[in-house]
């Protein structure tokens, strides 16, 4: 796990100076991906920035790493889980080594059969080789968009980077408003944008080639396709049980010391129980709020003594989660409104103090089914039996009625089709919110936008299915893996998502509807595959996530300091202010719980202090950098 920088320039002038402290600057930018080295590659057309987290070879696993004769140079982030096989065979058909990396292991594949490389690869990354007889880039992200890809085209020159705060020091750069109008309904920005106009991001499943002076062409080799079977209860729970323990096993490779996070739910404690039997001696981390209610740490610490595995708590205060909380979102790049995000910071930060590597359990809920929201089409099946024109008078009876009176949002649910209701795992404000929010809301940029795509390409899917597919290509993305990267890589700590594999993939998109959610619980048949493997209190617990107490706080210890923050922010030519301080106001008497929609817009004015207003200074902003004796 670490980070990378580069740029590829149009014509020969990657050697000038400026060029070389642009990337310098913008490597030491991300020290905090890898404090344990740095290293560069600079030629005429090109230039590599590397910061190094040692996991893997740690006296050769050094970057840029060259082959053949330094025609391939690569830059790599990640982690591949199959390269001990995938090294073998390649060292049968003659294929040299000087390393025992895993970067050396894509480089040399990739010299074997090109683009490819990409199918063959089991793990998490995102990674660019540049070929300089054929004076072209290749680069690639995994299938799911674990790590992050950042690229910014301009005529002479393209960067790409790990995080976009790098690029961010040797470009002007834009706000984009059609973004913050998609961030005000996801809670973040919906890929391949950013807030940034010029700064794109690398889809998953995705690579791209660049030859020079030519934009830069980029192909699908991947996408999550589900085809579920009839596969009976019993035969699909051995796969279960089977394919996750193979992850796991393959996820723990390492020459550092591995642990796990673990909540009270079911999946980080389904990959702690498989983990103990591979390493009795793991280690496990736990964080909760002081607030009665907002904490797992009770029930993390009864499945650990259950499991007989060392477990370290922390409670995170109001007062320690606001003074971090700038911090937290610099480390974002871009605002992301999930609370979730900040204990994920905490726990990291723990971790860390005694792992280089932790475990999580992040990417069950959208393979097996998890979401509470998942529950929907059954309890709204009875919509199906009503006559359009019942529905249309149902529809029109609902929006007449009060905000939180009972049953209003069920029967706008009820009667709307799911395109038209579920954008994600999060839908923060609805299209007549944002006509009230913003001071220039775009017409054309309705939520559909984002997702009719996604439903094309979910046709003959169940609702539940296509639920899922959406969350894929949208929440996973968007939110609970860019917090696991950013939140653990803030802290220089590795996460590994064993739940997030391929093969387990293969599985899980075998699994029906009925197997999925049965009995209005949710993932079933992961609960029933845990079972004898997980300790008894954890299999049918209600899902909580990451419960985060902001509904409480902003009415409470938050008030003052977010009402301040409101005035101060010089956001006015964005947002309706009188608008703001109606939903905090509302919040606070009690008429209706706005404090996901309060969240949403601080975040993004804490997120415009730092990297529009500069009101804040973190990690490397000298302007300019010495040489550092690099030739």
């Amino acid at each position: 796990m670490c980070g990378f920088v580069g740029c590829v320039h149009k014509a020969p002038k990657a050697l000038h100076s400026d060029s070389r402290e642009n990337i310098i600057k913008m490597n030491k930018m991300i020290t905090h991906r890898g404090p344990d080295d740095e290293g560069y590659f600079f030629d005429e057309f090109v230039n590599f920035g590397f910061r190094r987290l040692s996991i893997i070879d740690i006296d050769n696993g050094n970057q840029p790493l060259s082959y053949e004769n330094e025609r391939y140079w690569i830059i790599f982030n990640g982690e591949i889980y199959n390269y001990l096989e995938l090294k073998k065979e390649l060292m049968d058909q003659g294929y040299p080594f000087k390393t025992d990396s895993d970067t050396e292991v894509i480089i040399a594949l990739y010299s074997k059969i090109k683009e490819q490389v990409v199918r063959k690869l089991r793990g998490m990354f995102a990674f660019v080789i540049w070929d300089k007889v054929k004076k072209q880039l290749f680069g690639a992200r995994d299938h799911f968009g674990i790590k992050p890809f950042f690229f910014c085209e301009q005529d002479e020159i393209t960067y790409f980077a790990s995080e976009k705060k790098s690029i961010l020091t040797v470009i002007n750069e834009e706000l984009d408003e059609q973004s913050l109008q998609h961030y005000l309904s996801f809670q973040y920005v919906p890929e391949p944008a950013t807030l940034t106009k010029s700064i794109k991001k690398l889809l998953p499943g995705h690579y791209f080639t660049k030859k020079l002076g030519e934009k830069i062409k980029i192909e699908k080799y991947w996408k999550p396709n589900f085809q579920p079977s009839n596969t009976e209860d019993s035969k699909l729970i051995k796969e279960i049980q089977d394919t996750l323990i193979d992850s796991v096993n393959v996820h723990m490779r390492s020459d550092v010391p591995v642990g796990s996070f673990l909540s009270g739910g079911i999946d980080s404690s389904f990959i702690v129980s498989i983990a103990k039997q591979i390493n009795p001696k793991i280690k496990t981390f736990s964080v909760g709020f002081e607030r009665h209610g907002y904490s797992e740490i009770n029930v993390a610490e009864e499945t650990a003594h259950a499991l007989n595995v060392e477990n370290s708590s922390y409670i995170i205060s109001p007062e320690e989660f606001l003074a971090e909380l700038p911090k937290i979102i610099w480390h974002m790049d871009d605002p992301l409104a999930d609370p979730a995000a900040i204990p994920l910071y905490f726990v990291a930060r723990e971790a860390r103090k005694q792992v280089k590597v932790a475990l999580s359990g992040e990417g069950a809920d959208e393979l097996f089914g998890g979401y509470n929201i998942y529950r929907e089409p059954h309890s709204l099946s009875v919509f199906s039996y009503i006559p359009s024109p019942l529905k249309h008078a149902l529809k029109a009876l609902s929006s007449a009625l009060p905000e939180g009176v009972k049953g209003k949002s069920f029967i706008e649910r009820g009667v709307t089709p799911l395109q038209e209701r579920y954008i994600g795992n999060a839908n923060i404000f609805n299209e007549n919110g944002k006509k009230l929010l913003l001071m220039n809301y775009l017409d054309h940029l309705e939520n559909g936008k984002v997702t009719d795509s996604i439903y094309s390409n979910s046709l003959g899917y169940d609702a539940i299915t296509k639920m899922q597919n959406v969350d894929i290509h949208t929440w996973l993305r968007g939110d609970i893996l860019l917090k696991a990267d950013k939140m653990s890589m803030a802290n220089s700590l590795e996460v590994r998502v064993p739940f997030l594999d391929k093969q387990v993939f293969n599985i899980a998109s075998k699994i029906s509807g009925n197997q999925k959610v049965r009995n209005g619980t949710t993932k079933y048949i992961l609960r029933k595959a845990a079972e004898g493997i997980v300790p008894e209190h954890v299999w049918n617990r209600k899902k909580l996530g990451f419960p985060v107490p902001i509904r409480h706080w902003l009415k409470e210890e938050l008030y003052e300091w977010a009402v301040e923050l409101i005035h101060n922010s010089p956001t006015d030519y964005l947002f309706n202010k009188q608008e703001i301080l109606k939903l905090l106001d509302g919040h606070v008497q009690g008429e209706s719980d706005n404090s996901r929609k309060i969240w949403t817009i601080l975040t993004f004015m804490i997120w415009h202090q730092i990297y529009v207003e500069k009101v804040y200074e973190f990690g490397y902003t000298q302007q300019r950098v010495e040489k550092m004796g690099i030739n």
